[in-house]
């Protein structure tokens, strides 16, 4: 299945400002609770990095939204949950990255205020 899509990262996206550590969600129909360290790769967008043998690979499309879990780095706040769409999916064919998926993520609707 080749999940490769028009790189997306050129549309604005919010820079992730709000000490976002990590993300964690679950796939419907699956006990799976998948866990991702949020990854801050360009001044307009967040991304999650998933090996390329992934399962979860088969689970994800771009304009998909789900409810995620963004915990902070620092653990003093609780957990936001927020809707997030799924902006790209882009294949790293070399680099740091090689063998590995970027998903983008944009959260969608107004952040909590803390």
């Amino acid at each position: 299945m080749d999940l490769v899509t028009t790189d997306r990262r050129v549309e604005p996206r919010e820079r992730v400002d709000d000490g976002y550590f990590s993300v964690e969600f679950i796939v419907a129909g699956t006990e799976n609770i998948y866990q991702f360290r949020v990854r801050d790769l360009s001044a307009h967008g967040m991304c999650v990095l998933v090996k390329k043998d992934s399962e979860l690979l088969g689970h994800l499309k771009v304009g998909q939204t789900w409810k995620m879990k963004y915990c902070r780095d620092d653990g003093a706040e609780p957990a936001d949950y927020l809707t997030t769409e799924i902006r790209h999916i882009t294949k790293e064919e070399s680099g740091r990255y090689k063998d590995h998926y970027l998903i983008g993520l944009c959260i969608l609707g107004s952040r909590p205020k803390n």
